[in-house]
């Protein structure tokens, strides 16, 4: 169990809830096989999205509020929200969790605002990343050159000084997408990260809706105004999501707004294609 551990609040979760809302029977306890299949039906059931940070409505992120808003609600979230759901629960369940920072694209300008989880189980350490968008379908043990199948897209982890990168294989090679240490987080470190994330204009989440979905063989992404199907062979398929489909289009993503959200988020997007082309 992480140190500090009251200040994480995880008597907040509801298991039984949470379980019914990523489809999984109840846990006998922790083993690397219960550690793989939480991961799996989580990025399958809750979607990566940030429409409240885009409608500037964003909760917080409590432990409270993110289970009210991804269980209760049957809402899509980033990973702060993912991220922090996911460690409760993994802790409840009798999991020895670490709570980290990664940067995103660490060999450019990317920022140290992504979390991911340290999973020591059956004496071996695991990275759980179930906050990384249409990325990480499964956790991947934290041994340098490990690699493992991702819903189709092979990912391994390198071991760079006190660094460990997460390389996605693509048509150029390995390709970094994000890298992290070693040390511990506390909740206050990602209220920090959240804010800028949430808030600062130079955010990628801040100005556009960005949701998506992985499932084996095909990830989806809407950002924008556009949405992406890729399979692991073949060539992605792209199409411009008019203001008028919008609803249509996030249903089929598993995010499914009020309809004020949904006019606000239209009118947004409308806004956005009018500004593109003058």
């Amino acid at each position: 169990m992480a140190e500090h551990a009251d200040e994480w609040r995880i008597e907040a979760v509801d298991l039984d809830g949470y379980l019914e809302r990523i489809g999984h029977p109840a846990v006998p306890g922790p083993s690397a096989a219960v550690l793989r299949s939480l991961h799996e039906a989580h990025v399958q059931a809750i979607p990566f999205e940030n429409i409240d940070v885009v409608l500037r409505q964003h909760p917080g992120i409590e432990l409270d509020t993110i289970h009210d808003k991804l269980v209760r609600r049957r809402r899509g979230g980033y990973c702060f929200e993912h991220a922090l759901l996911f460690a409760a629960v993994l802790e409840r369940l009798g999991f020895d969790v670490e709570r980290r920072m990664a940067r995103v694209q660490p060999q450019g300008s990317g920022y140290r605002t992504h979390m991911v989880l340290r999973v020591r189980v059956d004496g071996v350490d695991h990275l759980a990343d179930v906050g990384f968008g249409a990325g990480v379908l499964s956790p991947m043990p934290f041994e340098d050159g490990a690699v493992v199948d991702q819903a189709g897209w092979p990912h391994r982890l390198v071991r760079n000084g006190p660094l460990w990168n997460l390389e996605r294989w693509g048509d150029e090679g390995w390709e970094v997408l994000h890298a992290s240490d070693e040390q511990p987080q506390r909740f206050a470190d990602y209220e920090v990260a959240h804010h800028y994330v949430a808030t600062h204009p130079h955010s990628p989440f801040f100005s556009k809706p960005v949701v998506f979905r992985l499932a084996p063989g095909v990830s989806r992404k809407l950002v924008g105004g556009q949405l992406t199907v890729a399979r692991p062979s073949g060539v992605p398929e792209v199409a411009e999501v008019a203001p008028e489909r919008l609803a249509e289009v996030l249903a089929g993503l598993d995010v499914v707004l009020p309809e004020g959200e949904l006019d606000r988020l239209r009118e947004l997007l409308g806004t956005s294609r009018k500004e593109s082309l003058t």
